[in-house]
Parts: C-alpha cells; sequence; structure tokens
C-alpha cells in the first residue's frame, strides 16, 4: 500500500507530491503519511496572503464572526474524519476530544464573542475619550485596526486541531490572513482539519495556508506589519525571539513554551479530606491525558513533608490502575506519545531527573503495552519521582520530561512552597488545592507574579471544574518567563494581538467621526423625527431629538407609584431624599422615560 503525501496548501492550491519523511503511527508503527519533498516559495505565500487582506477586509467583524460559526459548525459534523486520523498520534477518544472539539468549540467561542462584542465595520473604538483641553475642544482616544499584514502560526505536536484552531479563530476574527506551520510528526491531522476548512469554501480565499515540513526563509521575508506566533519548547522559542529579522522589522512575536507547572497541596488538607483525593486524581488525570504531553501538565506536585508517604501512596495505587496501549482497545486509559523520537527525550529526561529523584512508580519491568502491534508502538509507562530535597535538586525545576512524568516535592510551610514554585522562572499553571480562603487569599497573589494561569480547586469547585490542563477560550493561556512570556486566548484579549492600536487626537466631532460612536460635545444633527420611526441603517451619530417639555408633580409620582408599585424613599421620604445628591424626592425613572422614548 502506498503512503500517502501531505500536501501544503499555499497561493490557492494543494502543492507537493514527491514524498520525503515518512510519519509513522505512534500505536504500531505503521506508515500514516509522508511529508513532501518539494520546497515552498515562501514569497509566493506571503503575496498571496498580503492580497488576501483586501478580501478578508470586505467582510467586517459581524461577518467574519458569523463566517466562524459556520464554519465551525461544518467541521462538527465532519469531526469523525478528524478522528479517525488522531487515532494515528496515540490519543484516546477522550484525548482527541479535548483537540478535536476543543479546537471547534473555540471557533464557536470567537464567534459569539464576536458577534455579541465587536461593532460592524473593521474599526473597534476601545476607548475611552480622554478630554485634553479646558473647554471641551480637544480630545484624545484608542482605535484598533486591522494591520494588513500576515500572521504566521507555528504549532506543537500534542494538538495539531485545537492549535491551529484557536490562533486562527481571533485571526480570522481580526481580518487577517495566516500561515499555519504544524510540527512535523503529528503534521497529518493538521492537513485533514486544514482540507475540510478549504472544502467548507467559506473562507475567503488567502484566509488560511497551510505549511508541511520547514519554514525555509519564510521569517526572513517577514515585515512590520505581521505577526508570528509560536508554541513549543522553551529553547526553540528562544531561538526565534531572537531572528535577526523579526528584531530588524520588529515584528511582533509570541510565544506560549512549555513549563515545569506545579500543584500545591495546601497544608491545611488532610488525608480523610476530600480535597486530598482531587488532588490525588488531578496528577494523576495530568500525567495519563495526551500521555502526559500537554504545556500546562502538573510537573510538580508540592506536598506536605508529613503527607507526603501518604499521597505517594494513592498516587501510586492510581497509577497502577491505567491501562496503557492501543487507544482504540475500551479498556485502555492512556495511549502512546506521539512518537519513537518523543519516547527517547522524555526518558533521557527522565534520566536526568533521576539523578537526584527516587522512583516511585514506573509501571515496572513488566510494563507492556495492552493490543495487537504495540511492540512498535511510542509507549511508556506513567514515571512519578520523589525529590527528597527539591532545594537542591536543580534539574526538578529545569528539565521537562514531556511525557507521563511527574516529580513529588515536600515541603514543611507554605512560603516554602511558594519558593519552589516560583522555581520553574515562569509557568503557564499552577493548581493550589485547600479548603481554607484565608490560605487561598495569601497564596495566589504570590503565586501569581510567576504565573499565567492559576486554579483553586476545592470541593465545591470540583464538580464543575474544567481542571488544572485545560485552557479555556474566554481566559489567557500563556505565562511570564520559561512560559513563554505571551498570551492567546483570553477573550476579546487574543483579537487586539493581531489589530493595530493607535491614538487618536481632534476635536469631539472629529473623534466622533472617525470612532462611529458619539463624544460628549460633538456637533449635534438636530432632527424632528423621532429615533424609533427611522431604520437602524438610516440613523447618523449625532443625531439629536428634543422632546415636548414636561412637568413632573407630586401628584403625577404618588399616581405613578400607586400603579407600579414602586414605594422606594427617593420617591416617597421627603426627609430621607433630602440626604440624597439630590436633594430632595425625583420622580420614577419608568415614568420619565416613555416621555422620551415612545412616540404615538
Amino acid at each position: 500500500m502506498t503512503t500517502p503525501v501531505l500536501h501544503s496548501y499555499i497561493a490557492g492550491r494543494w502543492f507537493g507530491h514527491t514524498p520525503a519523511q515518512t510519519l509513522r503511527s505512534a500505536v504500531n508503527g505503521t506508515p500514516v503519511a509522508a511529508t513532501h519533498a518539494e520546497a515552498i516559495d515562501f514569497g509566493e505565500a506571503l503575496a498571496h496572503g498580503r492580497q488576501a487582506v483586501g478580501a478578508l477586509l470586505q467582510l467586517d467583524f459581524q461577518q467574519r464572526a458569523a463566517r466562524l460559526k459556520a464554519l465551525a459548525k461544518y467541521l462538527m459534523e465532519r469531526k469523525e474524519t478528524l478522528y479517525a486520523w488522531s487515532a494515528h498520534t496515540g490519543a484516546t477518544r477522550s484525548d482527541s476530544w479535548i483537540d478535536i472539539e476543543g479546537g471547534i468549540g473555540t471557533l464557536f467561542a470567537y464567534a459569539s464573542l464576536g458577534t455579541n462584542e465587536l461593532p460592524s465595520g473593521n474599526l473597534w473604538h476601545e476607548g475611552p475619550v480622554v478630554p485634553l483641553g479646558k473647554q471641551g475642544r480637544f480630545a484624545g482616544t484608542h482605535i484598533l485596526v486591522p494591520r494588513g499584514g500576515v500572521a504566521v502560526h507555528i504549532n506543537a505536536f500534542n494538538f495539531p486541531v485545537w492549535g491551529l484552531l484557536e490562533k486562527f479563530a481571533p485571526t480570522f476574527l481580526a481580518g487577517m490572513p495566516c500561515i499555519g506551520k504544524p510540527a512535523t510528526a503529528t503534521s497529518y491531522l493538521t492537513q485533514a482539519l486544514v482540507r475540510l476548512i478549504v472544502d467548507s469554501g467559506l473562507l475567503p480565499e488567502g484566509s488560511l495556508q497551510l505549511v508541511i515540513g520547514g519554514t525555509g526563509d519564510l521569517l526572513d521575508r517577514l515585515e512590520g506589519p505581521d505577526v508570528v506566533t509560536f508554541t513549543g519548547s522553551a529553547d526553540t522559542a528562544a531561538k526565534l525571539r531572537a531572528h535577526p529579522n523579526l528584531v530588524r522589522q520588529s515584528v511582533p512575536f509570541n510565544a506560549e513554551a512549555d513549563s515545569l507547572n506545579c500543584a500545591i497541596l495546601a497544608p491545611d488538607v488532610t488525608p480523610d479530606d476530600e480535597e486530598f483525593d482531587l488532588y490525588v486524581k488531578e496528577v494523576v488525570r495530568e500525567m495519563t491525558v495526551k500521555a502526559g504531553q500537554k504545556c500546562t501538565a502538573i510537573r510538580r506536585a508540592l506536598v506536605p513533608r508529613r503527607h507526603l508517604d501518604a499521597v505517594a501512596e494513592r498516587l501510586r495505587a492510581r497509577l497502577a490502575r491505567v491501562v496503557v496501549g492501543d487507544p482504540a482497545l475500551e479498556a485502555v486509559r492512556m495511549g502512546a506519545l506521539a512518537s519513537h523520537a518523543q519516547v527517547r527525550d522524555v526518558s533521557e529526561r527522565v534520566a536526568v531527573l533521576r539523578e537526584g529523584a527516587e522512583v516511585v512508580w514506573d509501571g515496572g519491568p513488566g510494563f507492556a503495552p495492552l493490543g495487537d502491534g504495540t511492540a512498535d508502538g511510542a509507549f511508556m509507562a506513567p514515571v512519578l519521582l520523589f525529590s527528597r530535597d527539591p532545594h537542591r535538586h536543580d534539574a526538578v525545576h529545569d528539565v521537562e520530561a514531556f511525557g507521563p512524568v511527574s516529580t513529588l516535592l515536600p515541603y514543611d510551610e507554605l512560603d516554602e512552597a511558594l519558593a519552589l514554585a516560583a522555581r520553574g522562572r515562569g509557568s503557564l499553571v499552577g493548581t493550589l488545592v485547600t479548603r481554607d480562603p484565608q490560605i487561598a487569599a495569601r497564596a495566589i497573589p504570590v503565586a501569581a507574579a510567576w504565573h499565567g494561569r492559576l486554579l483553586v480547586l476545592d470541593r465545591e469547585a470540583a464538580p464543575e471544574s474544567t481542571g488544572h490542563g485545560s485552557p479555556l477560550p474566554h481566559l489567557k493561556h500563556g505565562g511570564p518567563g520559561r512560559a513563554g512570556g505571551g498570551e492567546e486566548l483570553g477573550g476579546l484579549r487574543a483579537v487586539k494581538h493581531y489589530l493595530q492600536r493607535t491614538a487618536v487626537q481632534g476635536s469631539p466631532t472629529m473623534l466622533a467621526a472617525v470612532s462611529g460612536e458619539y463624544v460628549r460635545g460633538a456637533a449635534r444633527l438636530e432632527t424632528d423625527v423621532h429615533p424609533f420611526r427611522r431604520y437602524f441603517e438610516d440613523l447618523r451619530i449625532g443625531e439629536s431629538l428634543l422632546t415636548h417639555r414636561r412637568t413632573v408633580t407630586e401628584a403625577d409620582i404618588v399616581a405613578f407609584g400607586g400603579i407600579s408599585g414602586d414605594y422606594f424613599y427617593m420617591h416617597f421620604d421627603e426627609i430621607a431624599a433630602k440626604e440624597s445628591p439630590f436633594g430632595q424626592r425625583i420622580a420614577h425613572g419608568y415614568f420619565v422615560a416613555p416621555e422620551i422614548f415612545i412616540t404615538a
């Protein structure tokens, strides 16, 4: 059987036919696909992307949000195609759900955010308007507009679908074309996704291009309006950030890098508490979901020294029940790593960690994955280590084994735990498991300086908790320091990364014209027609209607109170009303409003 050759999608056509690198199933080692050998003309790719800006901006924020929603529906109806490809990555069905439906869900989320919160047109008035003169004739504000460049998204191997879609959604919403470059090991799944997107016909041509293989001279060709995002190792992020052309052209660079995330079992939690078991479950889940190949996985489990043995025993017991093997088998709970190269890399890093740590669990000498053909797969057992002296064991705070690996770190006082957490030099996420709100109030502000996201887990939150390792569309994903120093997602914050923020100064009338919003002090357009008698598209910013004069009497207030049942003191208590900012009784808002807003 001939191994299919993957194609890049460049300048509106599928490109590449000669096989190069063979990509094998993580489950049984059989060939799945091959990359193409043909070189990509990145000059053509960028030119095509830049030409697509005009087509994208023929749609406004609202229309692009509608396209995202339609695309999400289209992909959801065809998700089984993606699940079939995802099985080759070693992922279980639940692992693939995070990647596939989590990615599609992100499209839905940004479609909703765009529809509900963004204006029509392609200018977003960020505001607020700030007076800059004493007479109110000069003011300033901020606007956000499309950058006019191309976004280059370089992704990791662990989430081939979600990784592209979570970057594409805010980029497209901002009106910016993008070029996606997935990690080679699992690029066959990303290609399947992009084929579905292209076949949908929902996007203007040039909105999305796909690179299979290396980036060649792509970064050398970028300019100031372009953007580069990267998800992957901290070492690679550091190299890309220092790319001479990106530095010279001041191309924005956003990195989301691996990090040594931690979970702290607070000192108030005892082995008899429900939170104790929640902690154990969370650590095991983060070790085994996606075979631990998550940039948000728990690498350092900090526990009070007096509870170390109890935690270790419960972790060992749960890990012993984890069945590793072919994800197609119902009994299997943890699949394979993405490739044999990844197994070697993780094993080498575990060896480094073991120089200052002891093994609590590693599957034992009899470990064997379940399923036919799995002997040729990229499997390894979960590995739980114990660092007896985490203050002197530097590797545990510096070396990440990107697989089903975590290390227990004992501590004596909460401040010590927070200091150990900070030794990671910047993390995507941290979890604090506690029953005590005072501990949370004390610990979170300290830990926040080194973390992009923090989860406080207790029995109240547990039933609805999305877990330590799950980034969410509405919350920031990214972290300081080693974690890359970047930000993704976070609701509409992500869209702003792909827009240009510009300060605008002028008269209120000019600012109103630019921003599309009325600015106090701007010229008014007097009209005799009530706005409720006009179609929305016929309304003009600054239109003003002066209604007839109406004197509200005490009798009106009393009568309306009797009809509405609203006897609030501001309407009826003369003495109390005198102490208010108004100094006297006032009319009901619902009595005054109809005089202004309702027309016969």
